[in-house]
Parts: structure tokens; sequence; C-alpha cells
């Protein structure tokens, strides 16, 4: 329940009768009423019938259905609009008048002259029931300025004998529920609704006896703070709403590059035959001409380890288990097909890789070579890497060159595709970045990267255990 649906209802119980009890010392609303009329002779005749089509509750048998200009006198300006001036007295709007509270954010003023002119039509006083008719509608409010007036769309309830109808109560009274739908029902317009002086006037409200009129007022008041307390502890469960999803995937991820998140287990080998198995494949690769020898990198030394493994572990550098440093084979748009598959930075959703749309070359207009990928392939996002869009080729395309392809060698390449999700790999890779409009990672930077290698079989399990949570991370905390 959000703290606007706590807030509604409250005051839908304390208009049904239902926030404090009834006592029959206290009389009834039946007797209050005829205070109320005593010396109006308009509401002596006033005989309307009322029919409650947009009132589905029941109230006490010590309450008594009303019509709102049964209580209340109307004082509604619809004069010109004023001309505004710096300084005079207030100029009430419908922007001042809030659910509950007046806001004096926007400041507005008449003239002395054109107040004394409008005394005449009523004058809004300090404790007076404001209601907004549009822009919003329903709105409500008490006075709490000793002088001002107000302007169209704004309607002043003033109390036809005073101290019977608590404008306090009212005002809780017109912000409920029931009363709102009232408002929709008989309001005008279609995006700016409104509701006429003539309808509002009509209006059912129930009266209750004076006395519980205070008592409901002051639980009300009572309540209203620990909604309010609700209000920022909502916020924050909203705010970690917010945050969970990605602070839980950071988390696994980061758990499954450091050997957190399965088991290791002996019968599974170590990363140090894997490594070996690797590099014994490259050699194979470059004797038969499928690769570049490429120039050795740099040993790894011990200030470069940025965190501990499990024993069974490596730490190795991209280049050395990847071909990212390799050529890549490019396509000019003449030998271009329309049944190739042409994937653009645009078609993939940031931090998940996710293919949006697959696109064929037929319905892309492409300018400028572009880069060949194959199906099981890492495709790497070198533009603005923080947008993480890293995935593996389900199929065989071509894709813009702000895309980098390159073969994992011995390694599962999904593995690979979530070390590089990893926010400690995404946080080294974008602080090497260039560029400030269109940051780029550099290929030095890429091949150099460190990466904590497993043992093939323990790479297939944290891909599935990382699989298997992330859909729970997406799931709302109720």
């Amino acid at each position: 329940m959000t703290p606007e649906q706590l807030k509604a209802s409250i005051l839908q119980y304390a208009i049904q009768g239902k926030l404090v009890e009834q006592r029959p010392e206290e009389g009834t609303a039946e007797e209050l009423y005829q205070q109320i009329i005593v010396n109006q002779p308009y509401l002596k005749s006033n005989k309307s019938d009322l029919i409650f089509n947009a009132v589905d509750f029941d109230i006490p048998e010590t309450w008594k259905w009303i019509e709102l200009n049964q209580i209340y006198d109307f004082v509604d300006y619809r004069g010109k609009t004023p001309n505004k001036i710096s300084d005079g007295v207030f100029l009430i709007t419908a922007s001042n008048i809030r659910q509950g509270y007046m806001d004096y954010t926007r400041k507005e003023h008449i003239s002395r002259e054109e107040y004394e002119t409008r005394k005449s039509r009523g004058i809004t006083q300090k404790g007076d029931l404001l209601f907004t008719t549009e822009a919003p509608m329903g709105n409500a409010a008490i006075c709490d300025l000793d002088e001002c007036s107000c302007g169209q769309r704004v309607i002043t309830f003033k109390e036809y004998t005073k101290g019977t109808a608590l404008p306090q109560l009212f005002m809780y009274f017109i912000l409920s529920p029931s009363f709102q739908n009232q408002l929709i029902d008989n309001c005008t317009g279609t995006t700016a609704k409104g509701i006429k002086a003539d309808k509002l006037k009509h209006l059912k409200l129930p009266l209750p006896p004076l006395e519980e009129q205070h008592r409901i007022v002051a639980k009300i008041e009572e309540l209203l703070p620990f909604v309010d307390r609700y209000a920022v502890a909502y916020e924050k469960m909203e705010q970690f709403n917010a945050k969970f999803p990605e602070d839980m995937k950071k988390s696994i991820l980061q758990y499954a590059i450091q050997g957190k998140l399965v088991e290791q287990r002996p019968e599974e080998g170590t990363a140090e035959d894997l490594y070996k198995s690797i590099q014994e494949e490259k050699q194979k690769l470059i004797k038969e001409g499928k690769i570049k020898k490429e120039k050795p990198l740099a040993e790894i030394t011990e200030d470069e380890i940025p965190f501990d493994i499990p024993d069974s572990w490596k730490w190795v550098k991209l280049g050395d288990c990847t071909s990212y440093a390799q050529s890549k084979e490019k396509i000019s748009p003449p030998e271009i097909t329309n049944d190739m598959w042409s994937l653009d930075l645009e078609d993939i959703q940031k931090e998940t890789g996710t293919i949006l749309v697959k696109t064929l070359a037929s319905e892309r207009k492409i300018s400028g070579d572009k880069v060949k990928f194959r199906k099981g392939q890492v495709l790497y996002s070198k533009l603005r890497p923080y947008l993480k869009k890293i995935l593996v080729a389900p199929d065989d395309g071509i894709c813009t060159p702000e895309l980098v392809p390159f073969n994992v060698y011995g390694i599962d390449a999904n593995y690979i595709s979530y070390v590089l999700k990893s926010p400690h790999v995404d946080c080294i890779i974008n602080t090497a970045t260039y560029g400030v409009k269109m940051p780029r990672v550099g290929t030095d930077t890429m091949i150099n990267l460190l990466i904590p290698l497993p043992p093939l079989e323990e790479q297939y399990r944290i891909v599935a255990k990382i699989e298997e949570l992330l859909p729970y991370c997406d799931r709302r905390v109720k």
C-alpha cells in the first residue's frame, strides 16, 4: 500500500463514521442541522431530495446526509481576471491550494483598490475552507492568511453558522476517495477536468454531531504523522527496489569472478592446466596460418593482482586467451548481401547485452565498411564501454566497427562475457577510456586486462548459476 493509499483509507474511514466511535450523549446531526438553518430562510425552504447516485456507503444513525450548500455558503468570484502587481493584497490562486495545505511558492497580488471592490462579492478570511474547481480540480485547504482574495477557479466555503461545521473536518471529507469520485462523476471537460459551482453545491457529504467532528479531526491529525513516517520508509523501500536489481546483479557477477558463486571441485583440474592447453592451441593456429603471431604480453606481477581467487584458478590477460588483438575481417558495402544480419549498437540493450531487434542489411542504409562476426564469438562495444553492450553472437553477421568480435581459446565465451560485465572489470576499463563526447577503450587496455580464469568445467557451472540467479534480481521486493 502506498502512502497515498494509506491516507485515502484513513479519510474514507473518517467519512464513513468508522474512525471514532459514536457517543449518544453528543446528540445527533439532525439537531445540529436545525441550529444551522435556524436563521437561514434559504435552507428552511430547501426541500431538495438527496439522490445518492455517487455515494455507496452507509453512515451512522446519528449522522445526516446533506448537500454541500446546506452547510456552506459559496463565495465564488467570477469577475474578470485581476491585474497582478508586485505588492498589495495576496491573491490566492488554484496553484496555492494543495491537498490539505497551502503552498505559497507562487505569489501573486492585486491592488488594494481592486481588493476593496471585491469585498462586495465576499472576502476570504482566515479559517475559511478553500476549494479548487479546476487546474487541478478537487484540492482543498484551510486559509491561513489574515487578509487575502481568491482568483478564479477557487471557491471559498463559509459556514452559515460559525462553529457548526468544522472546516478541517470537511476539508478531509472533500479529500476522501468517495467525495473525489463524486467530483469526477460530475465534472466537465476532457483534458482539463473541472466542476461547475452549480453542480458542486449539490454534491453529498455526511454531517456528524459537532463533538464527534472534533474527535474525528483529532484522530486524523493523530494518524497523519504516522502516514508521513510511513511515506519516508516507503520512499526508501522504493529507492531500494529501484537499485536492488542492478546492485544484486553486480554482486552476483563480482562473486562469480572471485570464485565465491560455486564450489571448487578438485576433479575438474586447474586453470594452470587449462592455460597451457590454450597456449598450445594458439601455437597450433599460428602454425596453420589461421592467426598471426603476437608480441608477448608482459608477465603479471604480484602488485597487479586486484583480489584473491581460489588456488585452482589463475590470473591471465585477455590477450593471452582470446583473439582480441587480431585483425578483424572487414566487408565493404558492395560485398554485403541483403540477407546478412546487420548489427548496430542501437540494437543491443545496455547492461544486459540483449538483442533488441534483428535487422537485415536490406532493411538498413549501410555506408562504410562493416566487420564480419561469427556465431559463438564475443562481441564487445569499445564505444561507451560503460553501457556494457556485450554478448555472445547467436549467429553470423556484420556489425559496426565500434563492436569488436573476438574468439576465445579453450574458454567458455559466456563466462568471458560475464567477466567483462562485472563491476571490477567495468571500473578498470572505464577509467582507461579516452575521448569525452564519445569515450572508447583502446586495444592495448583490453589485451592487458587481467581475467580470473577457472577450470573449464567450473566456468560452465558459474555461467549456469549466474543465469539461474539473474532473473530473481528483477523481482520487486514486497
